[in-house]
């Protein structure tokens, strides 16, 4: 298994963009290389709930890794981007671990005992299907973890995703390495509160929470 997720930059052809939402369906009905995909919006100001118009974002797993990068290279869909968008940046990864559910399934298969470099880069997904009675709660408390996240140490890139506005949200960051990760996790009173807020008043209807070893990085500009 291989993962992708991808951030298509846009100066123009900014519509264009908005409508894959939709019509990027074409690429991957009965494509049996990919086994989860998800066109993504992206919000703005370090956040949410203001969109993004500028970036979108792929993510996908894949069956092999040449499946990945003939997709990323060489196809159909590579080939529009290049055309439309200003520049692209593709994260390779191959998660470590996962835990919940995202559309009633976990996509990210974690290998029995699987080794990772503990110098590499980290890749974290999180993501939340958000109560219709818990909307209200969940936005007048979501922007202090957003902050904490963003001013981390070991942060190196952060950016809110999602599927709908306002309804199904998640973030997708890099930190230097996993040492950075712990530090976070175990050490940010932000953090630390935003979780036990989550569990006791049960903002989601879904969650996942997964984390994946950074392969490689690649960035084109068209």
């Amino acid at each position: 298994m291989a993962v992708s997720i991808s951030f298509f930059h846009f100066e123009s052809n900014k519509f264009w963009a908005f409508k894959q939402m939709v019509e990027a369906k074409k690429y991957f009905s009965n494509n049996h290389k990919v086994s989860f995909y998800k066109m993504l919006g992206t919000g703005g100001k370090g956040g949410f709930i203001y969109p993004d118009f500028s970036v979108y974002s792929l993510l996908c797993v894949w069956d092999k890794t040449e499946y990945l990068n003939e997709f990323i290279e060489s196809s159909n869909h590579a080939k529009e981007i290049k055309t439309r968008a200003k520049r692209r940046t593709d994260y390779i990864m191959e998660p470590i671990f996962s835990n919940g559910l995202w559309d009633n399934i976990n996509p990210f298969k974690v290998k029995g005992n699987r080794e990772f470099k503990s110098k590499n880069k980290i890749g974290v997904i999180t993501r939340g299907k958000i109560k219709l009675s818990k909307q209200m709660d969940f936005w007048l408390n979501v922007s202090s973890a957003s902050d904490a996240i963003k001013n981390a140490d070991g942060v190196e890139f952060y950016k809110g995703i999602g599927e709908l506005p306002l309804l199904s949200q998640a973030t997708f960051s890099v930190w230097k390495n996993h040492k950075s990760i712990s530090d976070f996790a175990y050490k940010n009173q932000a953090h630390s509160e935003i979780i036990k807020k989550t569990r006791e008043r049960k903002w989601y209807s879904e969650d996942l929470f997964a984390r994946f070893e950074i392969k490689e990085i690649k960035t084109q500009d068209f």
